[in-house]
């Protein structure tokens, strides 16, 4: 867990005393999760935002419809909520546990107010870089969504993937119905296009985990 800390973007390159300084800074307090527990719910403002240390959780919205939405599906590493932490507006997202799971909970509020300490000014700078990356997230999930066919969403979605190149395996963290509603589109007819892509040895996978085998012809 220590090995997730020193390589997320907001404490990689820090020295130990200036990691402690920052976890300070954030006023870091690692939360436990049982599975189908709450992070946020549905139109709560999120006073602190997280980085997931073990296991995993997801980002919710429900469609008018009454469907549910994956917005973000969030394993290890990966932090999440910073932006609706920053702000503070409630929104009609839920975060859930997926899984038994580990979170370091941190505060943005001395981003807003930071002391003299010229450390104060480098972390601002790295929170509000991560603002800025999680803007191009939104826009590359635009992306994917706006593609017209299931194989072409499909696609758009394995290259975003990290580590997700020819002859690599990956483990993704959504399951079938997950994938779906991430991509808007419906299960059966997305295991068909998966079972399609196998069968013309462009992928192979078994249950969640999935290889690239021509890199170059997807």
């Amino acid at each position: 867990m220590q090995e997730i800390i020193k390589n997320n973007r907001l404490f990689k390159g820090l020295s130990a005393e200036d990691t402690e300084y920052a976890l300070r800074f954030f006023d870091a307090a690692e939360q436990r999760f049982r599975k189908g527990a709450f992070f946020k719910q549905s139109e709560e403002s999120a006073p602190r935002f997280g980085l997931v240390l073990s296991g995993s959780l997801q980002v919710y919205m429900d469609e008018p419809d009454g469907s549910r939405m994956v917005m973000a599906s969030l394993g290890p590493g990966v932090i999440f909520a910073q932006a609706m932490a920053y702000l503070k507006k409630k929104e009609p997202v839920y975060i859930v546990a997926t899984s038994e799971a580990k979170v370091l909970a941190m505060s943005p509020d001395r981003v807003c107010r930071p002391s003299k300490d010229p450390r104060d000014a480098v972390l601002s700078a790295r929170f509000t870089s991560m603002l800025a990356e999680t803007t191009l997230s939104m826009n590359r999930r635009i992306q994917v969504l706006s593609k017209l066919t299931i194989r072409e969403k499909l696609l758009a979605f394995f290259a975003e993937v990290p580590g997700f190149s020819e002859g690599k395996t990956v483990e993704l963290t959504l399951n079938r119905e997950d994938m779906a509603a991430y991509l808007g589109v419906n299960r059966s007819a997305l295991s068909r296009e998966l079972s399609c892509l196998k069968k013309e040895g462009k992928i192979d996978y078994y249950r969640n985990s999935f290889r690239l085998l021509k890199d170059r012809e997807v």
